[in-house]
């Protein structure tokens, strides 16, 4: 079989088992676990059936631990809670909801996770070596975009975990400098890997994958849905006015 296909299958099978999870568990909100896990998933088979090389090591490396840090964020964040309510709302509005669900999140979302990972598997599958400029930018590139991620995520739990904080608006510490700091993060990092991929010949077409990931969090299910959540408030039209929406920058003095 092709050999993105045969991910493709592969990847298929493991949306499908998540949304079956979803389905007995009630709640769709396990897609976003399912998310950095399908990652790390989609690497290492795609390293398994292709063969070793150092930098397919050690990209596989980094999908592994930015995959499992999102997901177990994600885990205990959901945890002993409701679910998402984005997902609630969903689930009271839409018509034939288990199929929307399948193909809209799941599906959808495996498609995305394919595309978001070709320069991964795109790495993996030539088996090339060597270590040069490339390498040692993409992996200070997606170090710093690990850095963001992981800070903001962090110095966002212990802010809402104080109740001093309780109803006030998060603008410290990376906060301060970008409105999402952790999608920045996120960003940054695939494109770190994107870097790394062009050390091998015929790679640029993987693009598409930083691109992808841009798309998503700036345009689709990323900034626009949590910033429709604060619209109206005073403090967060504020907040706006002085902060960068996405790449970090001085706050705007007024």
């Amino acid at each position: 079989m092709n050999y993105y296909l045969l991910l493709a299958t592969s990847l298929l099978g493991y949306m499908t088992f998540w949304f079956i999870v979803s389905v007995i568990k009630k709640r769709n909100d396990v897609a976003d676990i399912a998310w950095g896990l399908g990652f790390v998933l989609l690497a290492w088979l795609s390293f398994y059936i292709s063969g070793y090389s150092f930098k397919a090591l050690l990209v596989n490396s980094l999908v592994t631990v930015w995959g499992l840090r999102l997901a177990w964020h994600i885990y205990n964040r959901n945890k002993n809670k409701p679910e998402d309510s984005r997902y609630f709302e969903w689930r009271k509005t839409w018509k034939n909801f288990y199929l929307r669900s399948f193909l809209q999140v799941f599906l959808l979302q495996g498609i995305f996770l394919f595309l978001i990972s070709l320069p991964v598997m795109y790495i993996n599958h030539s088996v090339a070596n060597g270590f040069g400029i490339l390498e040692v930018l993409g992996l200070f590139v997606w170090s710093l975009g690990f850095y963001f991620e992981s800070t903001g995520d962090r110095q966002l739990k212990e802010f809402i975990a104080n109740p001093i904080n309780k109803g006030k608006l998060m603008d410290r510490g990376l906060w301060r400098y970008s409105r999402h700091p952790n999608y920045f993060g996120e960003v940054t990092q695939w494109w770190g890997i994107f870097i790394i991929s062009l050390s091998i010949q015929g790679s640029f077409f993987t693009i598409i994958g930083p691109l992808t990931i841009i798309l998503l969090i700036l345009f689709v299910s990323g900034i626009p849905l949590l910033e429709k959540k604060y619209e109206g408030r005073p403090d967060w039209e504020e907040y706006k006015k002085r902060t960068s929406i996405f790449i970090p920058l001085p706050p705007k003095r007024r």
